[in-house]
Protein backbone atom coordinates (compact mmCIF):
# COMPACT_ATOMS: atom_id res chain seq x y z
CA UNK A 1 0.00 0.00 0.00
CA UNK A 2 2.72 2.31 1.04
CA UNK A 3 4.57 1.94 -2.82
CA UNK A 4 0.99 2.72 -4.20
CA UNK A 5 0.44 6.11 -2.73
CA UNK A 6 4.14 6.72 -3.38
CA UNK A 7 3.42 5.98 -6.79
CA UNK A 8 0.36 7.90 -6.90
CA UNK A 9 1.81 10.64 -5.03
CA UNK A 10 5.04 10.93 -7.44
CA UNK A 11 2.44 10.99 -10.50
CA UNK A 12 0.13 14.00 -9.22
CA UNK A 13 3.90 15.75 -8.69
CA UNK A 14 5.31 14.99 -12.33
CA UNK A 15 1.72 16.03 -13.39
CA UNK A 16 1.92 19.24 -11.19
CA UNK A 17 4.94 20.18 -12.49
CA UNK A 18 3.80 19.69 -16.41
CA UNK A 19 0.83 21.78 -15.50
CA UNK A 20 3.17 24.65 -13.53
CA UNK A 21 5.54 24.47 -16.32
CA UNK A 22 2.47 24.70 -18.96
CA UNK A 23 1.51 27.85 -17.24
CA UNK A 24 4.71 28.93 -17.51
CA UNK A 25 5.15 28.93 -21.36
CA UNK A 26 1.80 30.35 -21.41
CA UNK A 27 2.18 33.50 -19.15
CA UNK A 28 5.27 33.80 -20.93
CA UNK A 29 3.19 34.01 -24.97
CA UNK A 30 1.19 36.59 -22.98
CA UNK A 31 3.79 38.57 -22.19
CA UNK A 32 5.19 38.56 -25.75
CA UNK A 33 1.65 39.55 -27.40
CA UNK A 34 1.29 42.35 -25.68
CA UNK A 35 4.68 43.77 -26.63
CA UNK A 36 4.42 42.85 -30.52
CA UNK A 37 1.79 45.00 -31.47
CA UNK A 38 2.77 47.06 -34.73
CA UNK A 39 1.63 50.36 -33.30
CA UNK A 40 -0.73 51.63 -30.48
CA UNK A 41 -3.79 52.40 -31.89
CA UNK A 42 -5.53 53.04 -34.81
CA UNK A 43 -5.08 56.58 -36.68
CA UNK A 44 -8.51 57.26 -37.53
CA UNK A 45 -8.15 60.36 -39.05
CA UNK A 46 -9.92 61.09 -42.60
CA UNK A 47 -9.80 64.82 -44.39
CA UNK A 48 -14.03 65.12 -43.37
CA UNK A 49 -14.41 68.68 -43.32
CA UNK A 50 -17.46 68.27 -41.33
CA UNK A 51 -16.12 65.80 -38.66
CA UNK A 52 -13.07 67.84 -38.14
CA UNK A 53 -15.48 70.51 -36.49
CA UNK A 54 -17.14 68.05 -34.67
CA UNK A 55 -13.44 66.62 -32.96
CA UNK A 56 -12.60 70.51 -32.33
CA UNK A 57 -15.79 71.16 -30.79
CA UNK A 58 -15.98 68.58 -28.58
CA UNK A 59 -12.83 68.76 -27.20
CA UNK A 60 -13.15 72.67 -26.01
CA UNK A 61 -16.21 71.15 -24.63
CA UNK A 62 -14.99 67.86 -22.93
CA UNK A 63 -11.63 66.60 -21.61
CA UNK A 64 -10.45 64.83 -24.85
CA UNK A 65 -8.19 61.90 -24.41
CA UNK A 66 -5.81 61.05 -26.79
CA UNK A 67 -6.88 58.52 -29.27
CA UNK A 68 -10.63 58.85 -28.90
CA UNK A 69 -12.93 59.29 -31.87
CA UNK A 70 -15.94 61.23 -32.64
CA UNK A 71 -17.99 59.94 -34.87
CA UNK A 72 -21.85 60.44 -35.89
CA UNK A 73 -22.06 62.05 -32.72
CA UNK A 74 -20.77 59.32 -30.64
CA UNK A 75 -17.23 58.96 -28.34
CA UNK A 76 -14.86 55.95 -29.43
CA UNK A 77 -11.83 54.33 -27.53
CA UNK A 78 -9.65 51.86 -29.10
CA UNK A 79 -10.08 48.54 -26.94
CA UNK A 80 -6.44 47.84 -26.02
CA UNK A 81 -7.05 44.47 -24.71
CA UNK A 82 -8.10 43.36 -28.34
CA UNK A 83 -5.20 41.18 -30.10
CA UNK A 84 -5.38 40.76 -33.42
CA UNK A 85 -3.36 38.72 -36.01
CA UNK A 86 -3.30 38.55 -39.83
CA UNK A 87 -3.17 35.25 -41.61
CA UNK A 88 -2.15 34.99 -44.87
CA UNK A 89 -2.82 32.51 -47.70
CA UNK A 90 -0.27 31.94 -50.54
CA UNK A 91 -0.33 30.79 -54.15
CA UNK A 92 2.69 28.33 -53.49
CA UNK A 93 2.00 24.54 -53.64
CA UNK A 94 5.31 23.75 -51.68
CA UNK A 95 7.50 23.69 -48.70
CA UNK A 96 8.46 27.46 -48.03
CA UNK A 97 12.20 28.45 -49.06
CA UNK A 98 13.55 31.84 -49.34
CA UNK A 99 13.84 33.31 -52.91
CA UNK A 100 16.13 36.00 -54.81
CA UNK A 101 14.34 39.69 -53.92
CA UNK A 102 12.37 40.61 -57.20
CA UNK A 103 8.61 39.27 -57.30
CA UNK A 104 8.64 35.85 -56.53
CA UNK A 105 7.83 35.41 -52.92
CA UNK A 106 4.16 34.45 -53.54
CA UNK A 107 0.91 36.48 -53.94
CA UNK A 108 -1.47 36.64 -50.90
CA UNK A 109 -4.46 35.16 -52.64
CA UNK A 110 -6.34 35.02 -49.23
CA UNK A 111 -5.72 37.64 -46.70
CA UNK A 112 -8.09 37.64 -43.12
CA UNK A 113 -7.60 39.88 -40.06
CA UNK A 114 -8.11 37.31 -36.88
CA UNK A 115 -9.59 39.55 -34.16
CA UNK A 116 -9.49 38.18 -30.14
CA UNK A 117 -11.76 40.31 -27.79
CA UNK A 118 -11.41 39.79 -24.13
CA UNK A 119 -14.49 42.10 -23.24
CA UNK A 120 -16.92 40.05 -25.47
CA UNK A 121 -14.87 36.53 -25.06
CA UNK A 122 -15.70 36.65 -29.11
CA UNK A 123 -13.52 35.89 -32.26
CA UNK A 124 -14.12 38.04 -34.82
CA UNK A 125 -13.02 38.03 -38.13
CA UNK A 126 -12.51 40.11 -41.17
CA UNK A 127 -12.02 38.87 -44.81
CA UNK A 128 -10.49 41.09 -47.30
CA UNK A 129 -10.47 41.07 -51.16
CA UNK A 130 -7.19 40.07 -52.36
CA UNK A 131 -8.04 43.07 -55.27
CA UNK A 132 -8.38 45.57 -53.19
CA UNK A 133 -6.68 48.47 -54.37
CA UNK A 134 -4.01 50.19 -51.87
CA UNK A 135 -0.63 51.73 -51.56
CA UNK A 136 1.85 49.18 -52.56
CA UNK A 137 5.54 49.65 -51.71
CA UNK A 138 7.35 48.05 -54.96
CA UNK A 139 11.02 47.06 -54.44
CA UNK A 140 13.46 46.30 -57.27
CA UNK A 141 15.95 42.88 -57.32
CA UNK A 142 18.48 43.92 -55.05
CA UNK A 143 15.46 44.96 -52.47
CA UNK A 144 15.87 48.54 -52.77
CA UNK A 145 12.55 50.67 -52.42
CA UNK A 146 11.48 52.10 -55.45
CA UNK A 147 8.14 53.87 -54.83
CA UNK A 148 4.53 53.15 -53.56
CA UNK A 149 1.47 52.60 -56.10
CA UNK A 150 -1.73 51.93 -55.92
CA UNK A 151 -2.33 47.79 -56.53
CA UNK A 152 -4.12 45.12 -55.68
CA UNK A 153 -3.18 44.28 -51.69
CA UNK A 154 -2.28 40.69 -52.35
CA UNK A 155 1.04 41.47 -54.94
CA UNK A 156 2.47 43.25 -52.03
CA UNK A 157 3.84 39.64 -50.58
CA UNK A 158 5.20 39.42 -53.77
CA UNK A 159 8.12 41.13 -53.36
CA UNK A 160 10.61 40.39 -51.05
CA UNK A 161 12.41 36.82 -50.12
CA UNK A 162 9.48 35.39 -49.18
CA UNK A 163 10.37 34.67 -45.65
CA UNK A 164 9.65 37.29 -43.04
CA UNK A 165 10.47 39.84 -45.09
CA UNK A 166 7.52 39.52 -47.66
CA UNK A 167 5.27 39.06 -44.46
CA UNK A 168 6.22 42.08 -43.16
CA UNK A 169 5.85 44.30 -46.50
CA UNK A 170 2.32 42.74 -46.41
CA UNK A 171 1.16 43.29 -42.81
CA UNK A 172 2.56 46.69 -43.57
CA UNK A 173 0.02 47.56 -46.19
CA UNK A 174 -2.67 45.74 -44.43
CA UNK A 175 -2.51 48.11 -41.36
CA UNK A 176 -2.12 51.11 -43.46
CA UNK A 177 -5.20 49.91 -45.19
CA UNK A 178 -7.17 49.78 -41.55
CA UNK A 179 -5.64 53.36 -40.58
CA UNK A 180 -2.38 52.10 -39.13
CA UNK A 181 -4.32 49.42 -36.94
CA UNK A 182 -1.92 47.36 -34.50
CA UNK A 183 -1.30 43.71 -35.07
CA UNK A 184 0.06 41.45 -33.04
CA UNK A 185 1.31 38.64 -35.24
CA UNK A 186 1.29 37.10 -38.39
CA UNK A 187 0.95 33.51 -40.31
CA UNK A 188 1.43 33.43 -44.03
CA UNK A 189 0.61 29.65 -45.23
CA UNK A 190 1.25 28.22 -48.65
CA UNK A 191 -2.10 26.63 -50.09
CA UNK A 192 -0.58 23.20 -50.03
CA UNK A 193 -1.42 23.07 -46.28
CA UNK A 194 -4.59 23.58 -46.67
CA UNK A 195 -5.16 19.77 -46.54
CA UNK A 196 -3.50 19.24 -43.43
CA UNK A 197 -5.40 22.39 -41.41
CA UNK A 198 -8.44 20.45 -43.14
CA UNK A 199 -7.67 17.01 -41.73
CA UNK A 200 -6.66 17.81 -38.37
CA UNK A 201 -9.65 18.73 -37.35
CA UNK A 202 -12.12 16.30 -38.93
CA UNK A 203 -12.78 18.03 -41.83
CA UNK A 204 -15.69 20.91 -42.61
CA UNK A 205 -19.08 20.42 -44.13
CA UNK A 206 -20.32 22.65 -46.71
CA UNK A 207 -23.31 23.02 -49.07
CA UNK A 208 -21.15 24.27 -52.39
CA UNK A 209 -21.76 27.27 -53.23
CA UNK A 210 -20.51 27.27 -57.23
CA UNK A 211 -19.61 24.52 -59.56
CA UNK A 212 -16.18 24.01 -59.18
CA UNK A 213 -15.91 19.97 -60.69
CA UNK A 214 -13.49 21.46 -63.19
CA UNK A 215 -11.28 21.36 -59.82
CA UNK A 216 -13.00 18.36 -58.60
CA UNK A 217 -15.77 16.14 -59.76
CA UNK A 218 -17.35 16.13 -56.04
CA UNK A 219 -17.84 20.16 -55.71
CA UNK A 220 -21.35 19.85 -57.15
CA UNK A 221 -23.31 23.17 -56.95
CA UNK A 222 -25.65 22.87 -53.96
CA UNK A 223 -23.93 19.86 -53.20
CA UNK A 224 -23.91 18.87 -49.29
CA UNK A 225 -19.51 17.72 -48.93
CA UNK A 226 -17.62 16.73 -46.26
CA UNK A 227 -14.75 18.55 -47.65
CA UNK A 228 -11.10 16.19 -46.96
CA UNK A 229 -7.86 16.28 -48.26
CA UNK A 230 -7.91 17.60 -52.27
CA UNK A 231 -11.29 18.13 -52.10
CA UNK A 232 -10.57 20.63 -48.98
CA UNK A 233 -7.67 22.33 -50.95
CA UNK A 234 -9.34 23.01 -54.37
CA UNK A 235 -12.39 24.41 -52.77
CA UNK A 236 -10.55 26.89 -50.42
CA UNK A 237 -7.97 27.63 -53.77
CA UNK A 238 -9.43 27.28 -56.97
CA UNK A 239 -10.81 29.84 -59.15
CA UNK A 240 -11.65 29.88 -62.67
CA UNK A 241 -9.65 33.68 -63.52
CA UNK A 242 -10.91 33.83 -67.23
CA UNK A 243 -14.13 34.42 -64.98
CA UNK A 244 -15.10 38.20 -64.01
CA UNK A 245 -15.48 38.45 -60.16
CA UNK A 246 -14.21 34.92 -59.40
CA UNK A 247 -12.33 36.83 -56.58
CA UNK A 248 -15.31 37.39 -55.18
CA UNK A 249 -16.41 34.40 -55.45
CA UNK A 250 -13.72 32.38 -54.22
CA UNK A 251 -13.40 34.75 -50.93
CA UNK A 252 -17.30 33.63 -50.38
CA UNK A 253 -16.23 30.42 -50.23
CA UNK A 254 -13.07 31.08 -48.18
CA UNK A 255 -15.74 32.69 -45.65
CA UNK A 256 -18.12 29.59 -45.36
CA UNK A 257 -15.29 27.10 -45.26
CA UNK A 258 -13.40 29.49 -42.02
CA UNK A 259 -17.08 29.86 -40.65
CA UNK A 260 -16.83 25.63 -40.29
CA UNK A 261 -13.21 25.36 -40.16
CA UNK A 262 -13.18 27.80 -36.89
CA UNK A 263 -16.08 25.92 -35.20
CA UNK A 264 -14.47 22.46 -35.99
CA UNK A 265 -11.34 23.89 -34.39
CA UNK A 266 -13.04 24.75 -31.34
CA UNK A 267 -14.78 21.58 -30.86
CA UNK A 268 -11.28 19.90 -31.64
CA UNK A 269 -9.28 21.80 -28.58
CA UNK A 270 -11.97 21.09 -26.27
CA UNK A 271 -11.83 17.41 -26.45
CA UNK A 272 -7.75 17.77 -26.84
CA UNK A 273 -6.22 21.05 -26.20
CA UNK A 274 -3.05 19.79 -27.44
CA UNK A 275 -4.22 19.90 -31.03
CA UNK A 276 -3.70 23.53 -31.88
CA UNK A 277 0.14 22.72 -31.20
CA UNK A 278 0.22 19.49 -33.00
CA UNK A 279 -1.69 21.61 -35.97
CA UNK A 280 1.65 24.01 -35.60
CA UNK A 281 3.92 21.68 -35.61
CA UNK A 282 2.43 19.80 -38.84
CA UNK A 283 2.41 23.17 -40.75
CA UNK A 284 6.01 24.49 -39.69
CA UNK A 285 7.28 23.55 -43.14
CA UNK A 286 4.45 25.42 -45.29
CA UNK A 287 4.52 28.33 -43.12
CA UNK A 288 6.20 31.85 -41.91
CA UNK A 289 5.16 32.79 -38.67
CA UNK A 290 5.94 35.55 -35.72
CA UNK A 291 3.44 33.89 -33.82
CA UNK A 292 6.06 31.50 -31.13
CA UNK A 293 4.83 28.27 -29.69
CA UNK A 294 4.39 29.43 -26.38
CA UNK A 295 2.14 32.49 -27.69
CA UNK A 296 0.45 29.37 -29.06
CA UNK A 297 0.11 28.15 -25.64
CA UNK A 298 -1.51 30.71 -24.23
CA UNK A 299 -4.05 31.46 -27.31
CA UNK A 300 -5.03 27.59 -27.82
CA UNK A 301 -7.41 27.21 -24.50
CA UNK A 302 -8.69 31.04 -24.40
CA UNK A 303 -9.69 30.56 -28.07
CA UNK A 304 -11.88 26.77 -26.95
CA UNK A 305 -13.91 29.08 -25.07
CA UNK A 306 -14.69 32.15 -27.37
CA UNK A 307 -17.57 32.67 -29.22
CA UNK A 308 -17.67 32.81 -32.86
CA UNK A 309 -20.73 32.82 -35.27
CA UNK A 310 -21.23 33.78 -38.59
CA UNK A 311 -22.17 37.32 -37.18
CA UNK A 312 -18.51 37.77 -36.51
CA UNK A 313 -17.49 37.41 -39.73
CA UNK A 314 -17.27 40.72 -41.88
CA UNK A 315 -16.55 41.41 -45.31
CA UNK A 316 -15.32 44.72 -46.35
CA UNK A 317 -17.86 46.26 -48.71
CA UNK A 318 -16.69 48.15 -51.78
CA UNK A 319 -16.88 47.11 -56.27
CA UNK A 320 -15.18 45.15 -58.14
CA UNK A 321 -14.05 46.64 -61.78
CA UNK A 322 -12.34 45.85 -64.46
CA UNK A 323 -8.92 47.92 -64.68
CA UNK A 324 -6.44 47.89 -67.66
CA UNK A 325 -5.36 44.40 -67.20
CA UNK A 326 -6.87 42.85 -63.84
CA UNK A 327 -9.81 43.27 -61.91
CA UNK A 328 -9.84 45.84 -58.82
CA UNK A 329 -11.65 46.08 -55.63
CA UNK A 330 -12.64 49.58 -54.48
CA UNK A 331 -13.54 49.70 -50.83
CA UNK A 332 -16.29 51.09 -49.31
CA UNK A 333 -14.81 53.97 -47.26
CA UNK A 334 -17.26 55.14 -45.43
CA UNK A 335 -18.19 51.18 -44.71
CA UNK A 336 -14.34 50.25 -43.51
CA UNK A 337 -14.62 53.01 -41.12
CA UNK A 338 -17.60 52.20 -39.20
CA UNK A 339 -16.46 48.54 -39.37
CA UNK A 340 -12.85 49.71 -37.66
CA UNK A 341 -14.67 51.33 -34.85
CA UNK A 342 -17.49 48.35 -34.53
CA UNK A 343 -14.76 45.83 -34.16
CA UNK A 344 -12.03 47.39 -32.68
CA UNK A 345 -13.04 50.03 -30.63
CA UNK A 346 -16.21 51.19 -27.55
CA UNK A 347 -18.12 53.47 -26.88
CA UNK A 348 -16.56 55.72 -24.28
CA UNK A 349 -20.16 55.92 -22.18
CA UNK A 350 -20.37 52.23 -21.83
CA UNK A 351 -16.85 52.10 -20.46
Amino acid sequence: MKILLRVCFGILLAAGALYASFEGIRAIGRENLKKKASSAAPLLVREIEQEVKEQAAVKEEEKWQEGWVRYEGKIYAYNEDIRTFLFMGIDKNSDVKEVKEGTNGGQADALFLAVMNPHKKSIQVIGINRNTMTDIDVYDKEGEYVNTTKAQIAVQHGFGNGMEESCEYQMKAVTNLFYNLPVHGYAAINMSAIATINDAVGGVSVNVLEDLTQADKKLVKGADVHLMGKTAFWYVKYRNTKEFGSADMRLARQKQYLNGFINEAKKAAKKDITVALDLYQAVIPQMVTNITLDEVAYLAPILADYDFNSENFFMIEGETVMGERFEEFYADEDALYKLILEVFYEEVADK
